[in-house]
């Protein structure tokens, strides 16, 4: 399955590109308008940024804790640091180990949650982003010579962005 992403200025370029994709032959089922008054971005099924950096977060912290908590217990192990001069060594290393813990839980926050905010949702936030500019969307979906057909009949509404997309099979 193919599909054509077409951001539009306003609702009226939107409510016309979308008649005109009906005279054409374009089945109804096969678009999709999405802006103010028509299907939100959640209904569509775009990703949400967030929720993918909040599941990058736990699958990070799920490995990096546990790891960070064996490398601060060894490091502290290793050296001999003594942080509290009333604590034993087998307390030091323990605490060595939260502080190392703590360090994976701090890795897992950055490179999942950060990291995956900006680049783990694709192009999904910067169509969110242009949703929430007031700004509408027309997803074509088909067959390789339906999103031909759409993209030439949408073309001359001088679109703001147009991408085509492949479904991974």
């Amino acid at each position: 399955m193919n599909y054509l992403v077409t951001v539009l200025a306003n609702k009226q370029q939107a409510e016309e590109a979308y008649s005109i994709l009906q005279k054409d032959g374009i089945p109804p089922e096969q678009v999709t308008i999405l802006g103010q008054g028509y299907q939100s971005a959640d209904e569509f099924g775009l990703i949400n940024p967030n929720q993918q950096a909040t599941k990058r977060v736990s699958l990070l912290a799920y490995m990096l804790i546990p790891f960070g908590f064996v490398a601060g217990y060894a490091f502290n192990l290793l050296t001999g640091i003594h942080l509290f001069s009333f604590t034993n060594s087998i307390t030091e290393h323990v605490i060595g180990g939260i502080l190392g813990a703590a360090s994976g839980f701090l890795g897992a926050i950055v490179v999942g949650g950060g990291v995956g905010l900006t680049t783990g949702s694709g192009d999904a936030l910067t169509y969110r982003n242009r949703l929430n500019a007031g700004k509408y969307i027309i997803v074509t979906k088909g067959t390789d010579s339906l999103i031909r057909q759409a993209t030439k009949l949408l073309r001359q509404f001088e679109p703001e962005y147009i991408q085509g997309y492949e479904e991974p099979v």
